[in-house]
Order: C-alpha cells, then structure tokens, then sequence
C-alpha cells in the first residue's frame, strides 16, 4: 500500500477462521489473513499458578452478527465493538537521545524534560523523514498529536493546505452484504488517558477532573462528513475547517464526543466496578450512509 491508495476492507467469517482481506483498488494487489489454527492462532490458557503462560491452537469465529450500543469489550477502556479508531499520543519530538533511548534534549512542542521522553530514537535513525521523536504515552498531551497538525484545524484554508496533510477517508462500516448500520456513536477514552495512574487528574470513579479537551492540549481530532458521489458519504478526521465537510457534529471534539460514560466492568471477588473510561454520544441515526 502506498498513501493515498484506495482500499476495500472485508471481515468475514469461514470454515477455517475470521477472515480480513485488504484488496488496494489502486495497485491492484490484494492480501488476506485468516485467525486459524493452521496459521498459528490460539488462545492463552487460563493457569494462574502455572511457572509459564501455555497456549491452545484456536480458530476463532466472532460470536454476534449484529453490534448495537450495548456490545461490549469488557476488559478494554472503550466500550465499542465495531469501530474505527485512530491511536494517537505516541509521538514527540525529540532533538537528542541518549543510548538509553531517553530524551535529553526535548524537541519543539517540550518545555522541559519529563517523565513520557522515552523509546526515543535520533533524526538519523529515521529510514525517511530525518527527524528524532519517542514513542512512549504522550502523558502531558504536549505532542504533535495534540497540536493544530491535523487536516482542517487551521480556520485559513491556505494556511491549512501548506501546513497539514490531508484527511483520511473512509466509509461507514456495512454488514450482509452491504446493508447500512442504523445507528452510530462517537467515543474518546480520554478519561482512561488522564487518570491518576498516567500521571493525571481524572477521577474515574465519580468523572471529577475528567476533561476534553485533555489538558495541556492545544487541539483534539473529531469526525466529521463529505459527500461522494461513488460511495454516498465519506468520513474524515481532523478538525472543522476540511475542505467539502457537509457535517462537523458541532465542530469540536467537547461537542462530538458528548458526556462521560460510565459502565460496569468485572471486578475482584465478582464485584462488578463502575467507572468511566469515556466520552460518548449515541446519535439516532446513521448521517454518513454507504451507497
């Protein structure tokens, strides 16, 4: 795959194992994974007193056909199931790293060293670009992720075309053969992110300081819609001001997002915990359909 590249994305089931096959609309190339026992899938078996973790060869199958607001990953931070995602926070500019891959000489967006300055590598270490950055959880949201880099965060188009790249493209999600989901939400795990265990505020079980923005930030990637003419409508990532938006779901990510969510998750002893981990808002209808 190369950028820019269209692509056609199928996740479906068979005899063997979940399939997910990629064909590049542009290139013409097609690949395909199957999560089969023959290919190596398996599942770790649960001994809690064995010395070392043993595995059982596992072809796995998915367990619903259908998704709605109420299916769940229970041991996860979001409560989606189907879903796009883009994981952000891993990266930070750094202008020196030491051998310990520790950064000593932060990069622009750092106003000091601190404690998320690690798995930094130097500029010449980069295969491409010859910049040096860490990879390690952006706790401060100082990064480039939380920065006016995105795709429409700058308000002059001009501005926005020179400085940031373009958006990501793509269409909702569709199941049997093509059929429309009827609903769709938007979720942030912003409150996992800002906890007390990665360094913030956030009090997850009552939501007090929980925030988004998160803070330190300057910006917060939220979706918005186009129109297309071949596919009906498109999503994009990033801010308010992409050329051809049709829709910006009230043009931040504070209004995207909506409200804390709080959900039960297993706890020890089977008592269940009641926490927050996200921002969601169910909307009651799907606005981006796939022709």
């Amino acid at each position: 795959m190369n950028a820019g590249d269209r692509l056609n994305v199928s996740i479906h089931d068979s005899t063997d194992g979940l399939v997910t096959e990629i064909r590049d609309l542009t290139s013409g190339q097609t690949g395909s994974m199957t999560a089969s026992a023959a290919n190596g899938f398996a599942q770790v078996n649960y001994e809690p007193t064995a010395a070392t973790c043993s595995e059982t060869p596992y072809s796995f199958h998915p367990m619903y056909a259908t998704s709605s607001e109420h299916t769940r990953v229970p041991w996860a931070a979001h409560s989606y199931n189907v879903s796009f995602a883009d994981e952000i926070g891993h990266f930070e500019y750094c202008n020196h790293a030491n051998v310990h891959g520790t950064c000593v000489n932060p990069g622009v967006t750092d106003q000091k060293k601190d404690g998320d300055d690690t798995f930094c590598f130097n500029a010449d270490a980069s295969l491409r670009i010859l910049i040096g950055g860490c990879f390690a959880t952006d706790n401060d949201f100082d990064g480039v992720s939380y920065q006016n880099t995105w795709p429409g965060s700058l308000s002059d188009p001009r501005l926005d075309a020179a400085r940031n790249p373009g958006s990501i493209r793509f269409t909702s999600p569709t199941f049997n053969g093509g059929v429309n989901y009827s609903r769709v939400g938007f979720e942030a795990d912003l409150p996992r992110i800002e906890a007390a265990d990665f360094g913030g505020i956030c009090d997850r079980n009552t939501g007090v300081g929980c925030t988004n923005p998160p803070p330190g930030s300057n910006f917060y990637p939220f979706f918005s819609t186009r129109n297309n003419s071949s596919v009906g409508c498109f999503w994009q990532l990033g801010g308010a001001h992409i050329p051809g938006t049709t829709n910006t779901f009230g043009g931040s990510s504070a209004a995207e997002f909506g409200p804390l969510l709080f959900l039960d998750y297993p706890g020890p002893g089977f008592t269940p915990i009641h926490r927050t981990n996200d921002f969601r808002q169910v909307l009651a209808s799907n606005p981006c359909l796939r022709a």
